[in-house]
This record gives C-alpha cells, structure tokens and sequence, in this order.
C-alpha cells in the first residue's frame, strides 16, 4: 500500500469529483475534492502529492491551472482528465509537464498508474 500522500482531484462534475476521490482512496491515498480550479488554488497547493484535474471548466480551466501551478507549486505533479480529448491540448500539456492525458471515462487502472508515476515523479 502507497505511503498516504494527499491526491487532488479537481473537476466541476460532483459524480465525477467523488467517483475519482473514492478510486484513489481504495488504493491508500489521502484525497481533497475541489469543486473548481479557483477553489483548488486558494488552498495550499504545496501540500498536495499530485493533482487530478479536468481540462474544461468554467473560470478557470485545466490548462490555465496548469500554467498557475508553475508559479506557485512548480514540482507539483498533474494528472488531467478530459472527455474532449485534441492531440495539441494533449501535447500542450505533456510538452509543459503533464504526468498524463487521459480520457473520460477512462480505465480506473490507467488512472491508479498515473497517479503511481506523479508519486514517483514528486519523491525524486
């Protein structure tokens, strides 16, 4: 079992939030649901071990999330999910430091590995 490391999931969908929250728990990991990518970056970010985010929502989106966290949590892995997917967001966002890109709904054991390569990713 993960040594329990808070996991972020971010995304503006209540089932989806959850559903992902009660998946990375039921492997050991610790989890802080956010509603929104404004809600997430009023908490410290510095505490999180990676981050799942969705790519579209509203205000603030996955990608302007990803370019807030270079300032304040530059190491901070990123995980994003998305049921748009588009080969140059993709490689965007892999290009500027993405863990992965998965697509909704995605396989929950793509999903656990990602979050297994942020926690390696961070711990070194």
């Amino acid at each position: 079992m993960p040594q329990a490391q808070t996991v972020a999931v971010v995304d503006d969908d209540l089932l989806v939030r959850n559903g992902i929250g009660t998946l990375i728990r039921s492997v050991g990991y610790r989890v802080e649901v956010f509603a929104s990518a404004v809600d997430f970056l009023e908490a410290n970010v510095g505490s999180f071990a990676c981050v799942i985010s969705d790519v579209q929502m509203p205000i603030i989106d996955g990608v302007a999330l990803q370019s807030a966290l270079r300032t304040k949590a530059p190491d901070l892995p990123i995980i994003f999910l998305t049921a748009f997917p588009d080969t140059s967001l993709r490689e965007a966002v892999m290009t500027a430091g993405a863990v992965s890109f998965l697509e909704k709904p995605c396989d929950p054991s793509d999903l656990i590995d990602s979050v297994e390569t942020a926690m390696q990713a961070r711990s070194r």
